[in-house]
């Protein structure tokens, strides 16, 4: 493959034209980043959208590597002496990594193997013999018998044609062909079987795994991260199941071509090289890319459902309590202002007898009433269910105008320690911090989340056993995704949101800080440049997704590029208004009517500009300032509890869809544990994955199927609801 044949091959695979992608690889190689590219390069890249960029990004990756493999390949075999142009074509012809290793594999260079041993004791031309399957008078032996060398130590016939045996084995255990093809097989016929290596009592974690067995090509990917895990602890023995007597007739009936007295030698070999060599090396091959295969899809369903948490829509303009419940060491209570500013801290505690419990409202009952708390956000952690019934009967009993919400924790205690926190709330104690994270992660789910690591938010599967590297870039790419989608307001935003924003780095992110504290409030994206080590390059990525509410030129709050600018005005203009007129409330009201019924197309054409920017930029205008998350559901808020007691097989009660996995999706319905939509009950109608039917943070109505209070499970169903 040449580098000049990467494009038309991704372009095949996205089903896109060539030049959208060789614009996309120009503008990835100069440096712009794909939520950049994807919202101000359209004209360039022909509208491909987000998913189309990072896919092209990432097999650009592996197909250079590709390239560069293939180079070294070639010129190791050249210098082997043992390159021919069939060799080369085959080797070029490649594009998969795999199938060129397997080209490559009889010029590798191996430790001493038997078949090694016999070659160089110059037994290669009786391997060859035996090959060509010409003799059809005599016998093997017979023939060994003429490479007996007492000085290579071949000391009878049975020697020699052992040794010539070893290298037809390896030869053909190393043919590409025959590879490919018993790969195939295996992958279409094999089986995955496990069981258990220890008694039941310790392996009861596993005992769905005890006698199972299950087609390579049918088995899902959470089975298989279950079994590694199992193996891995030796809880579980596992095996790859297949048919030899069918494989090893197959590879005969490709090798032993015609009789001859060898027919049986070639048999003996090839059952050999089966057995020995080529089963081993599949078998880890089969496993390894099952692996692989199953923390992909895990880490794709870890990053969607990632980006839904990221993008809940926040609970703006609320005062809110924030509850870090907790048995021993009490609820740690904070209340912070619709700002995040924290007004009041306190613990308080529910579980321990009726008169701290009166205490306890007392502190709530005063904080809610002196601050005006709106929204109490209770962690889902230890006494969650204690602190939530609390508050229920605080609510009834009192008549207060607040709702309450569970909200996932996860990560919080992390943050909690983390040195962000400390440099954030340096006056509060470590056990306050994750209050003060709940509530806020309420008010705005994004702002607060990109504070913690993402593997810690808990809305994956086996996110612990799969490729750590691969899963942080993913996650990252995920979190860079959602910022740059929702914007970021200037001068509001932490370092740590910054640093997510197109371009931004870690270092850019303080700096901008730093020159917001030292000079106040930024008037407009072009001061930008004045901050340290924040460029011409730099600004071009990141301007577009900083946003600045009361700054001198209303298309700052806008995700109208600074490059845009003067055709932003020219729209205007053909609508009858000025850049101005948008600070202005009674036009602004008449601009976004305008821009929605605007015609594209023409004041493109009038314009002399790209159809998609222009189509942007009216959509800014139509929604200036507007937080794109706005237009999803709000997330629910309770005011009465949910008992365990009252979960009745039927009933139909309504919950937040709280992660979803390959194998259903979990749901808070108000009390301490999740229930579970198994995938069979989602949905009447065919789909491949869980996502197609559920989203973190989706409310939805659910049917009790069953209450195992036993085993602390509750079985629901979507479908039932849905008839």
């Amino acid at each position: 493959m040449l580098h000049t044949d990467i494009a038309i091959l991704i372009a095949g695979e996205l089903r896109v034209k060539v030049p959208q992608v060789i614009a996309t690889i120009t503008l990835l190689d100069e440096g712009n980043t794909v939520p950049f590219i994807a919202r101000y390069r359209k004209e360039a890249t022909g509208e491909l959208d987000e998913e189309q960029l990072r896919t092209t990004e990432e097999r650009l990756q592996y197909l250079r590597n590709l390239v560069k493999r293939q180079e070294d390949i070639i010129a190791n075999i050249e210098q082997q002496g043992k390159l021919t142009p069939e060799l080369t074509t085959a080797i070029n012809g490649t594009t998969k990594l795999q199938d060129l290793e397997d080209l490559y594999l009889p010029f590798k260079q191996k430790k001493r193997t038997r078949a090694q041993i016999a070659r160089e004791k110059g037994l290669e031309p009786l391997a060859d013999i035996i090959l060509a399957q010409q003799l059809t008078e005599g016998t093997p032996l017979t023939t060994a018998t003429t490479f007996i060398n007492e000085e290579k130590e071949i000391n009878s016939p049975e020697e020699a044609l052992a040794g010539a045996l070893d290298i037809i084995a390896e030869t053909i255990s190393e043919r590409a062909d025959i590879r490919a093809n018993l790969r195939k097989q295996l992958w279409q016929t094999a089986e995955i079987s496990t069981a258990l290596a220890v008694a039941e009592d310790t392996g009861k974690e596993f005992l769905t795994y005890k006698e199972y067995k299950e087609p390579v090509r049918r088995i899902p990917s959470h089975r298989i991260l279950a079994i590694n895990r199992g193996q891995s602890k030796e809880i579980l023995k596992v095996q790859l199941v297949a048919s030899h007597e069918t494989n090893i007739d197959m590879i005969n009936r490709m090798i032993n071509t015609g009789p001859s007295i060898f027919s049986d030698c070639i048999l003996e070999a090839i059952t050999d090289g089966y057995k020995r060599l080529l089963l081993p090396a599949l078998d880890r091959e089969i496993r390894s890319l099952l692996t692989e295969n199953a923390e992909k899809q895990a880490i794709r369903v870890f990053g969607l459902n990632l980006r839904q948490l990221l993008l809940q829509p926040p609970f703006a303009g609320h005062t809110v309590m924030g509850l870090d419940p907790g048995f021993r060491t009490g609820c740690k209570t904070t209340v912070v202002s619709p700002t995040g500013t924290v007004l009041m801290t306190s613990v308080i505690y529910v579980t321990m007898g009726e008169g701290q419990k009166a205490k306890a409202a007392e502190i709530v009952l005063d904080a809610v009433q002196k601050y005006g708390v709106t929204l109490i956000a209770i962690g889902n952690g230890t006494a969650s269910y204690e602190t939530e019934e609390f508050t229920a009967q605080l609510i009834s009993a009192h008549n207060l105008p607040v709702h309450y919400l569970i909200t996932n924790e996860a990560g919080a205690s992390i943050y909690s320690a983390s040195k962000l926190a400390k440099d954030e709330l340096p006056d509060l104690d470590v056990t306050l911090r994750g209050a003060v994270s709940i509530a806020r992660r309420v008010q705005d789910p994004l702002a607060e989340l990109v504070k913690i690591d993402p593997k810690s938010i808990g809305v994956g599967q086996y996110q612990h056993d799969v490729n750590q590297k691969e899963l942080s870039s993913t996650l990252s790419n995920v979190v860079e995704s959602a910022v740059n989608h929702v914007g970021v307001e200037l001068n509001t935003a932490s370092i740590e949101l910054l640093k997510h924003v197109s371009g931004i780095n870690a270092t850019v992110a303080k700096n901008i800080v730093t020159y917001r504290d030292q000079n106040g409030c930024f008037k407009n994206r072009a001061q930008l440049l004045k901050v340290a080590r924040l460029g011409q390059a730099t600004f071009v990525q990141c301007a577009g997704f900083l946003r600045i509410k009361e700054g001198d030129n209303a298309l700052d709050n806008t995700p109208v590029h600074p490059e845009s600018y003067k055709l932003a005005a020219a729209i205007l203009d053909k609508l009858g208004f000025t850049p101005n007129d948008l600070k202005n409330k009674a036009t602004l009201q008449i601009i976004q009517e305008a821009a929605k019924t605007a015609n594209a197309a023409t004041l493109a054409t009038e314009l002399e500009a790209g159809e998609p920017t222009v189509r942007d930029i009216l959509a800014a205008l139509a929604k200036p300032g507007r937080d794109p998350r706005e237009d999803m559901p709000a997330p629910m808020t309770r005011k009465n509890i949910v008992k365990l007691s009252e979960l009745v097989p039927g009933a139909i009660v309504k919950g937040t869809v709280h992660n979803v996995i390959d194998f259903g999706a979990f749901v808070d319905i108000g009390i301490k544990i999740n229930g579970l939509i198994h995938r069979s009950e989602l949905s009447n109608n065919f789909f491949r994955h869980p996502l197609d039917v559920v989203s973190v943070g989706d409310i939805v109505d659910v049917m009790i199927l069953s209450v195992d209070e036993h085993r602390n499970r509750i079985a629901l169903s979507l479908k039932q609801v849905k008839k």
